[in-house]
């Protein structure tokens, strides 16, 4: 699954979903819980399915369904994974067991649906409160597991705080819950994805926050407009040089499987470099259309 760009889409407005269908975007997020207030959530559960059930062509539609603990959460499930939704984006997930839970009845639902087990993978938002940030700590683990994905305007709600400051530069609590998602989602294995940015009008703040997810090693980043798309798609496809640094680096290895330490263009290059090798090659993969 492609994770460059993740484009919300509230799951009961029509019009908005077939414009993200016809978009750009990597991965589409059919949205149950924030966008969709309480009295519409169960048509837009039914909106969603219905897509899903129409959109055979389109392997990457996920669905952020509600919080567990709500009364939606379980219909949520039931009605969507009859569907075969690539992915269930689980907001509020504040431990390692909110994970195992969500794992637990997908596997009954599959089994129940004839699915194949562990079909359906899981993009859990691990940051949206403080208490989130402890269970970090303990790490997240399920072969379902596709990512984890960095929420900074909940969190800032928790907090009490602004999440960004007039400059576009994240709030204390904040950027340090994004480093330790960082180092969280490594310890996993597993892609990190970061927070959307508010506004949909492009800004250079829009283009340094991008940046950045870039250079601390974020492998997409959540989008809420069709606008984002392009800025974070070319920042996150890796430049023709990296690739050729990582093709070399990788033939390095390939030609000198036995070694452990060589020389690249007078530059020590190691073990470490070749992860970072597959890691560029994987990212440019992604982008080949």
């Amino acid at each position: 699954m492609k994770l460059r760009t993740l484009l919300f889409c509230p799951a009961d407005a029509e019009r908005k979903i077939a414009r993200a269908l016809g978009s750009s975007a990597d991965v589409v997020i059919l949205d149950l819980e924030d966008s969709v207030a309480a009295r519409t959530k169960e048509a837009a559960r039914s909106t969603a399915a219905q897509v899903l059930a129409g959109a055979a062509g389109w392997s990457n539609i996920v669905v952020r369904i509600n919080p567990q603990g709500t009364p939606w959460y379980l219909d949520d499930l039931a009605t969507l994974v009859p569907q075969k939704p690539a992915a269930i984006v689980l907001p509020k997930c504040s431990a390692p067991e909110d994970l195992q839970r969500l794992d637990h009845h997908l596997e009954v639902l599959e089994h129940a649906n004839g699915l194949p087990p562990g079909m359906i993978g899981i993009l859990p938002l691990v940051t949206e409160s403080a208490t989130a940030l402890q269970s970090l700590n303990y790490g997240y683990a399920t072969s379902r597991l596709r990512a984890l994905l960095f929420g900074a305007e909940d969190l800032a709600v928790d907090f009490g705080i602004a999440p960004r400051s007039e400059d576009g530069a994240l709030a204390a609590p904040l950027a340090a819950a994004r480093a330790i998602l960082l180092v969280a989602a490594a310890q996993a294995q597993v892609p990190a994805i970061d927070t959307p940015w508010p506004n949909p009008h492009p800004s250079p703040a829009f283009d340094a926050e991008v940046a950045a997810a870039v250079r601390d090693g974020f492998a997409g980043k959540l989008c809420i407009h069709p606008n984002q798309l392009e800025t974070v798609a070319t920042a996150f496809t890796p430049s023709p040089e990296r690739v050729r640094w990582a093709q070399s680096v990788y033939k390095l290895f390939m030609d000198n499987p036995g070694s452990g330490v060589m020389v690249l263009d007078g530059e020590m290059i190691d073990r470490p470099h070749m992860r970072l090798a597959e890691r560029i090659l994987d990212a440019a993969a992604d982008a080949s259309p």
